[in-house]
C-alpha cells in the first residue's frame, strides 16, 4: 500500500531516488521516533488513567471534577500546548514537552472508558462473585476489569490513532518523529520529505487502529456468536 501510495505521485513531485538512498537515514530514524513518542504517551497516560477511572468508578462525586480537568486538557490545541509546556521550568525543548502533551491528550478518552466499561459490568455479576466469597480488590481484578477490557481497549484504539495524528506537530519543539519530515520539507522546498513524512503517518494510524480493533473484537467473544447465529 505505501508503494501504491508513492507511485501515484507525479515525477516532480515525489523523488524515488533520494528515497532509496535516504530510508534507512532519514525516514526510518523518523518512523522510529514517531512509534517512541505515541506508543510511550499512550503507555503513560493508561498508567494514570486505569487507577484513576478505577477510583472515578468507586467515588461517582469525583466524575465531573475529573471529566472537567481532561476535557480541559483535550480542547488546548496542540500547538499552543507544546509552546506552553517549552516555557516550564525543567521541561524544555524535545521529547519531554511532547510526551507530557500527548499523554494530556490521552487522558479524557481513557479515563472515561475505563469508567465506562466498569459501569457496564451487570450487579448481578458482582453480586455473585461476593456470594462466593471474593473481596473487592478480588472482584475488581478477576471480574470487573476482565469484563470492562473491551471498553478499555476501545478506548485504548481510540487515543492511539488522536496522538499519532498530533505527535506530528511534536517537531516543532524538536521531539523528532514523521512531522519532523514534514517541517523539513516545507523549509527545503522539497515536496518529498512532505509526503513521505504525511503518508507514513497516515498508515501508522491505520495500521495502529486496525490492530486495536483486532484485539477489540476478539476480547467480545459473545459479539462474535451473536453474529454467527444470524
Amino acid at each position: 500500500m505505501p508503494v501504491l501510495l508513492l507511485q501515484s505521485l507525479e515525477p516532480e513531485f515525489f523523488d524515488w531516488a533520494w528515497l532509496r538512498e535516504n530510508f534507512g537515514e532519514e525516514v526510518w530514524p523518523a518512523v522510529i521516533g514517531h512509534l517512541y513518542l505515541s506508543f510511550v504517551s499512550v503507555g503513560i497516560a493508561l498508567a494514570i488513567s486505569l487507577p484513576l477511572g478505577v477510583l472515578v468508578a468507586r467515588y461517582r462525586r469525583l466524575y465531573t471534577p475529573v471529566l472537567f480537568v481532561t476535557g480541559f486538557l483535550f480542547t488546548i490545541p496542540s500547538l499552543a500546548l507544546f509552546a506552553i509546556l517549552v516555557t516550564v521550568p525543567g521541561i524544555g525543548i524535545g521529547q519531554r514537552p511532547a510526551i507530557i502533551g500527548l499523554v494530556s491528550y490521552s487522558l479524557l478518552v481513557l479515563v472515561r472508558n475505563v469508567v465506562t466499561g466498569i459501569d457496564s459490568v451487570a450487579p448481578e455479576t458482582i453480586d455473585a462473585a461476593r456470594g462466593m466469597g471474593l473481596t473487592n480488590r478480588q472482584i475488581l481484578f478477576r471480574v470487573e476489569l476482565p469484563l470492562a477490557l473491551p471498553v478499555i481497549v476501545a478506548g485504548i484504539r481510540i487515543a492511539t490513532v488522536t496522538v499519532i495524528g498530533i505527535a506530528v506537530i511534536g517537531a516543532f519543539i524538536s521531539a523528532g518523529g514523521l512531522g519532523q519530515l514534514i517541517f523539513d520539507g516545507i523549509d527545503r522546498s522539497f515536496p518529498t520529505l512532505v509526503f513521505t513524512g504525511a503518508i507514513m503517518a497516515t498508515l501508522m494510524a491505520i495500521f495502529a487502529d486496525v490492530a486495536l480493533l483486532l484485539v477489540e473484537r476478539y476480547m467480545r467473544p459473545w459479539a462474535r456468536r451473536a453474529r454467527g447465529a444470524n
